[in-house]
């Protein structure tokens, strides 16, 4: 296997990874592609709020449950197998949503395309870091980034239009034939080149990593609707909460565990998973508070919203190969260090917006956050990932992805809450003000307006406080940044890769 490797290092499998891209960006476009379209969902088939959003909740769901996973499919089967068996599920899904009939036969769509997905960014990881040599890893995963950052940014853009125009199983339609030509292409191209080992799935490990990840994930992500005092929310969370610890602690005491935690004794991993975690948090506040400025307190179409935040989607797209090159160049510390700074920056100013705040003025602000933000999380993941010998590449890819999710819905939760809570204090403290002086309008149509102008104030306030809280979560991540050293290549020793703890890559100071 070494000698195949040393080989494939030298010649990369181009056409077979432009397929992988292919499928995944078709898979990662599908993940916000129906943000937009959930208030014409719930008008066609008469639900509620609280039920549409099972259709991204689902969806997330079952990401939290499969990704986990993933490490022992990715072991268990080959890499064509595998993307073969994701992308049929993905497409299955994707054909059921186009002809559901009923709400409920659309949700189980979404969660047959999300099994299918959720299997397409850990496999395509685990193929880049076996294809390319540990010294060119940065431009790979640099073009890596460029899929999964860019899909699923433009993906509300791309589905405001459509739904101003057209049905919303438009947006199923078309993903389809591209999802079904992936599969013709990786029929006729696809190899296999991922090493596969005999492993057992411990279906006790697998149940408690789904209720333990799907648990915290659910009830992080209804907080912000349901209340954090709803027995709903704080139960699912302590059981899915106990359920990981008693996960974590069987994997550590397993000898071919299902998630192998034992990855994180090496430093450099341990530290890109935790600023990957606390950078998560802050990147999915600009992608929430954004809109919500834009659209609640601005009265800007979601369309409109979607256009803000697509220079911002491309900028990203365009610096993910190019920080790739820089990275292998210079490494992940002068780069997250950069880019830090001007995601602070940036954070910073949009927690001073104000009710004029202008369109362009917001749309400078969010591009040149994510310009920043396109610096740091591929370079200092790949950073960590290199630090792993290779048999652990499926486990440090799961559990990125995994923590990616995870940090991302606890994040948006908490900023979501803070936001609200912020906004009941400024709207009673705004009202009392108006009440001693005054100046509340005593004509019904004035005391609405006026009722409504408290409301966007104390709302402008409550995301003006989120983005600041977001500024300290990012200033933390710059704080962690100082201490990652460069991993160097592992050496091949005589014509065999170092693969072994004993010739573990080493690290160096930046």
């Amino acid at each position: 296997m070494e000698m195949d490797i040393k080989k494939m290092h030298e010649k990369p499998p181009y056409g077979m990874i432009a397929i992988l891209f292919f499928g995944a960006f078709v898979a990662f476009l599908n993940n916000t592609l129906l943000n937009i379209a959930l208030p014409v969902i719930m008008n066609e088939f008469q639900v509620k709020p609280s039920a549409v959003q099972w259709l991204t909740t689902g969806f997330m769901l079952v990401n939290g449950i499969m990704i986990p996973a993933s490490a022992f499919f990715v072991q268990k089967f080959t890499n064509r197998r595998l993307f073969l068996t994701a992308m049929t599920l993905f497409s299955i899904g994707t054909a059921l949503a186009i002809f559901a009939p009923t709400f409920g036969l659309l949700v189980a769509a979404r969660m047959i395309q999300a099994s299918g997905s959720a299997l397409m960014m850990p496999l395509l990881m685990n193929v880049m870091l076996v294809a390319f040599p540990i010294e060119k890893r940065g431009s790979a995963m640099g073009i890596f980034g460029l899929v999964m950052f860019t899909a699923p940014a433009i993906g509300p853009t791309l589905s405001g239009w459509i739904v101003e125009h057209y049905s919303w199983r438009t947006l199923f339609e078309i993903v389809l034939p591209f999802a079904i030509l992936s599969i013709v292409f990786a029929l006729w191209k696809l190899k296999n080149i991922t090493p596969n080992t005999n492993v057992k799935l411990d279906v006790f490990s697998l149940a408690l990593s789904s209720v333990g990840f799907g648990g915290l994930l659910y009830g992080f992500s209804s907080a912000g609707e349901k209340g954090w005092d709803a027995p709903i929310v704080y139960g699912t969370i302590a059981i899915g909460a106990i359920s990981l610890i008693v996960f974590i602690l069987r994997q550590l005491r397993m000898e071919n565990p299902m998630l192998d935690f034992r990855i994180y004794k090496h430093p450099m991993f341990a530290l890109a998973s935790v600023i990957s975690i606390v950078l998560s948090v802050a990147m999915f506040s600009g992608m929430i508070l954004t809109p919500l400025y834009v659209q609640e307190v601005r009265g800007i179409s979601p369309f409109e919203a979607g256009i803000l935040m697509l220079p911002g989607a491309v900028v990203m797209g365009i610096m993910s190969p190019i920080t790739g090159k820089l990275f292998d160049k210079y490494g992940a510390k002068v780069l997250a260090l950069t880019g830090l700074t001007i995601t602070v920056i940036t954070t910073f100013y949009l927690s001073r917006l104000e009710l004029t705040s202008g369109y362009y003025y917001l749309m400078m602000l969010y591009t040149v956050r994510m310009f920043g933000m396109s610096m740091v999380m591929m370079p200092i993941m790949t950073n960590g990932l290199n630090q792993l010998p290779m048999r652990s590449n499926p486990h440090g890819t799961a559990m990125n992805n995994t923590l990616q999710q995870v940090s991302g819905a606890i994040g948006s939760a908490i900023l979501l809450t803070i936001m609200t809570k912020r906004m009941e204090r400024s709207g009673m403290s705004l009202a009392q003000e108006a009440a001693t002086s005054g100046n509340i309008p005593s004509d019904q149509n004035a005391l609405a307006a006026f009722q409504h102008q408290i409301e966007i104030k104390a709302m402008l306030d409550g995301i003006n406080f989120s983005f600041l809280i977001a500024t300290v979560i990012a200033v933390v991540a710059l704080f962690l940044t100082l201490f990652i050293k460069r991993v160097l290549p592992p050496k091949f020793e005589n014509g065999k890769m170092a693969t072994d703890d004993k010739v573990d890559s080493k690290t160096a100071q930046d």
